[in-house]
């Protein structure tokens, strides 16, 4: 029948039993009378229509009716079933005794179970009747008690077998439950209706552990099966109820709890549970396990067992005790959480990381481990005995005449190693080291990290038994002293190479003709810094900026010091006449000897009557096996990424050369890679960056590969007192000011209209290489393209003959080169191709302008250079 919303109501929920789904509830609304109470009108409710009775409902009503939906057969039929199924056909296919499918029916009473568990929780102060036989909703009231039932469990052991039974008390009184048509309706946590009431129980009891009881006054464990039933039964209820024994003990203890953490072997093959993601990768390595356990007066327990209470059963003969344990569980957590703010992330109780960082870790730790009073054991599975006390090391350098002395005390408790000893085992990757005791002491992580340049660039000479470290290794010292990593016992004086401007002013040598703008001064006080120290050096300035008058003042200074020996200067081809230009004009005192040609006399003994030898690098390559007979006072690189490739011939070559000093002069150190560096570094400065593998695996790699911030700060660290570099904007104020304009051209409408054609041309091949997936193998033809296009943006006769029409850049350029020849100006033309400038020639020639002319193919080149110098009326140089 129909309740009218209009009339007065009354929303109740309704207990029912269904014949496979168990018990459930349904809601319904019925009409009430004049007298307020309850009719046979009624009407199911749901949360299609609950809408309607909303003047009746409050927000925890349109809850339950929304939960109560979920549980309806119907509801359950569509959200377990595949397809669309008649609640016959579903409940005797699921349900079948022989034939019925057991996995679903556990899958479909678990979620019921959660519904249940929230329906029954939010059912306080609300109207609950069990629904008759007939489907009346209200056949039978329930109250819903608001206290909780408490359950204690006996346990009376006899000489043959052991008594079990629960005790029930509602509100202080004892209840008796048995046989008394008390019946659960759910059973985690456990709701029972009883006499009318609908009762629930403290500790969250679970319901199978009362249902035996309800017809059935105790059930008796046989001797045979106390053992099992005692450990796999009794001890967890008594973990987490209230347990009433006689015949066995039951004792209760407190105590703090003493973090331990077993240390034991991983093996690669074993799967760890605990290890997911991340923790995978990498097992090849031998690895250590932490696992943390708390021990309580005896009884140890897993980090990851966490419960206020544990039970732990001990038998002696035939008498059983049970010991129960109250944790501190906020103390525990505490110690879990320093553990974690250490670096020692545990899941599920336990970390896996590499040996060498596990005993890092434990070094680092120390003062957590001594004030936790945290226990380290061994495990006998690690097939070792470890040093598990804190190492110790200490690094003094001094510095000597030519040298740095490197002393070091190495502790592992009470033995002692050397440094040459630690070393030893570091480079050759050996990161355990047996002690005389036989325990395995592991070299810390942090060691090898923070030292692991000075154990690779120390050296032990041959003349001395003491580990040494060259002095151009300062600024590694110092950053080991500055990291507390070594105490450092170097001069003031030295002390000036990490800040040039603390470096002393030398003045210029009295031969030496003109003068240095200030930043060439400064580059001429360096140079001679490193002079002192012996010292290579990289000048890196910019182009322009006067490298060569700042060698040639060095150079100067030496002889006027009465510094005996030829200096070599090695250098391009095409700079040979500017050097030796220079030389004549600031330096004229300089004895310059050119070591060139096809026809040069290869008796080196000559070089001697010389102060600086000029040569190429191609002539080096052809003569070294000669030049390394002799010994030089410098050797100097001009361009010196020429040997920016270690392997290559030129670079191995001016390695041969012997000289009591070196210098590179360049405007580009590094070009391509970090190896263009350490090729020139290496030169100047023997052993600075280490040997090539070694830089390649502590820099190139993770700098260019990797993009490691670190490692680049380090490497410019250990470079930085040996490159001088200023750059044009750095030195503006000192540079003669400098009037730069940029032209911008227009291509005639005829060049523009070739320009377009050929871009549109190879932009259709690219989208078609792209179509094809073959641009990666035909990318030649994409700077084949580009090219073409700057040559026809030039002048399109540089891609085709025939054409006949202007170019907008020729005609500009043409008319600013009269303009400024009328202004007497000296003009310099460069390209990058040189038919452009075969066109420039041809318009001077009918135009009969003068110019001087240099390409890769001129031959007197020294001539062209000086004809465009040295007569007034030569305004051009192409």
């Amino acid at each position: 029948m129909k309740v009218s919303a209009a009339q007065p109501f009354q929303i109740v929920y309704s207990l029912y039993q269904h014949e496979y789904l168990g018990y459930l509830f349904e809601s319904f609304v019925i009409h009430l009378d004049n007298l307020g109470k309850l009719t046979f009108q009624h009407q199911n409710i749901s949360s299609h229509n609950a809408m309607e009775f909303s003047s009746g409902l409050d927000e925890k009503d349109f809850s339950l009716i929304k939960l109560m939906d979920e549980i309806q057969q119907n509801a359950v039929i569509r959200k377990f079933s595949t397809k669309l199924m008649k609640p016959d056909e579903f409940f005797l296919k699921v349900y079948d005794k022989e034939k019925g499918n057991l996995p679903l029916q556990k899958q479909i009473e678990a979620f019921l179970e959660r519904k249940r568990s929230e329906i029954l929780s939010q059912l306080y102060g609300k109207e609950v009747y069990e629904m008759g036989k007939d489907g009346e909703p209200a056949w039978k009231k329930l109250d819903v008690q608001d206290e909780k039932a408490t359950i204690l469990f006996h346990f009376r052991k006899n000489e043959d077998n052991t008594h079990y039974f629960p005790t029930m008390k509602f509100k202080k009184e004892k209840v008796d439950f048995q046989y008394k048509g008390a019946f659960l309706i759910c059973d985690y946590p456990a709701w029972m209706v009883l006499d009318g009431k609908l009762i629930t129980f403290e500790k969250n009891v679970d319901g199978k552990k009362i249902r035996p009881f309800l017809n059935k006054k105790f059930i008796v464990i046989p001797k045979k099966m106390e053992d099992t039933y005692y450990s796999k039964f009794v001890a967890p209820l008594i973990e987490s109820f209230d347990v009433y024994a006689k015949g066995f003990e039951i004792e209760t203890h407190s105590a703090r709890p003493r973090p331990i953490l077993k240390l034991s072997a991983f093996q690669a093959a074993t799967t760890m549970s605990f290890l997911n993601g991340d923790d995978q990768q990498d097992l090849s390595d031998e690895k250590l396990i932490f696992e943390l356990n708390y021990d309580y007066e005896g009884f140890v327990f897993k980090a990851d067992k966490i419960g206020e209470v544990n039970v732990k059963l001990m038998k002696d003969e035939n008498d059983y005790t049970f010991h129960r344990i109250n944790r501190e569980i906020g103390l525990e957590k505490k110690i879990l959480k320093k553990l974690a703010h250490s670096g020692l992330q545990l899941r599920h109780a336990k970390a896996i990381m590499s040996k060498s960082v596990a005993f890092e870790w434990i070094k680092n730790n120390q003062d957590l481990i001594d004030s936790e009073e945290i226990e380290i054991l061994q495990s006998e599975s690690t097939g070792k005995k470890y040093f598990i006390g804190k190492p110790k090391i200490e690094i003094r350098i001094t510095e000597s005449i030519d040298w740095f002395d490197i002393e070091a005390t190495i502790e592992f408790g009470e033995y002692r190693i050397s440094f040459s000893q630690l070393k030893k085992y570091i480079l050759s990757k050996q990161p355990e080291i047996t002690l005389p005791n036989g325990e395995i002491a592991v070299i810390p992580e942090s060691w090898i990290t923070e030292y692991s340049d000075l154990f690779a660039l120390s050296e032990k000479p041959e003349s001395d038994n003491q580990d040494k470290i060259r002095k151009h290794h300062i600024a590694l010292l110092e950053e080991l002293s500055k990291g507390n990593l070594a105490k450092l016992n170097i001069s003031d004086k030295l002390k000036k190479l990490r800040d040039f401007s603390k470096i002393d002013d030398i003045s210029l040598p009295s031969s030496f003709v003109g003068t240095l703008r200030p930043y060439q001064k400064a580059g001429y006080n360096w140079l001679n810094f490193l002079n002192e120290y012996r010292f290579g050096g990289c000048l890196a300035d910019d182009m322009g900026l006067g490298k060569t008058v700042q060698a040639l003042s060095l150079l100067m200074s030496e002889k006027d010091r009465g510094k005996k020996g030829a200096s070599l200067l090695v250098l391009p081809t095409s700079l040979i006449y500017n050097w030796e230009k220079e030389a004549q004009k600031f330096t004229p005192n300089l004895k310059v000897f050119c070591y060139t040609g096809t026809n040069r006399n290869k008796s080196i003994e000559y070089f001697a009557n010389y102060d600086l030898i000029i040569t190429s690098y191609g002539i080096v390559r052809l003569d070294a096996e000669i030049m390394e007979d002799f010994r030089f006072n410098y050797v100097i690189l001009d361009e010196s990424q020429a040997i920016k490739n270690p392997s290559s011939f030129i670079s191995k070559a001016v390695r041969m050369l012997h000289g009591n000093n070196r210098l590179i002069l360049t405007g580009t150190p590094l070009e391509n890679s970090t190896l263009d560096l350490w090729s020139q570094m290496d030169f100047i400065n023997p052993g600075l960056l280490g040997t090539r593998s070694y830089f390649r695996n502590e820099f190139l790699v993770p700098i260019e590969k990797k993009g490691d911030e670190k490692k680049t700060q380090r490497l410019y660290s250990m470079i930085k007192p040996f490159i001088m570099r200023r750059e044009k904007s750095q030195v503006a104020t000192e540079l003669p000011e400098k009037v730069e304009n940029v032209y911008y051209s227009t291509m005639t409408p005829e060049q523009e209209e070739v320009y377009e054609e050929v871009k549109s041309a190879y932009r259709n091949e690219i989208l078609g290489h792209i179509e094809k997936g073959t641009l990666k193998a035909n990318q030649f033809m994409l700077l084949q393209g580009l090219t073409k296009l700057r040559q026809i943006a030039n002048n399109p006769i540089l891609t085709d003959p025939d054409y006949q029409y202007g170019s907008g850049k020729m005609d500009d350029v043409c008319e600013m080169i009269e303009n400024a020849i009328q202004q007497k100006h000296k003009i310099l033309i460069f390209s990058q191709f040189v038919k452009h400038l075969q066109l420039f020639k041809d318009y001077l020639k009918n135009k009969n302008i003068d110019f001087a002319y240099l390409d890769g193919s001129t031959r007197d080149r020294i001539g062209q250079v000086e004809r465009f110098q040295n007569e007034p009326d030569l305004k051009l140089f192409l």
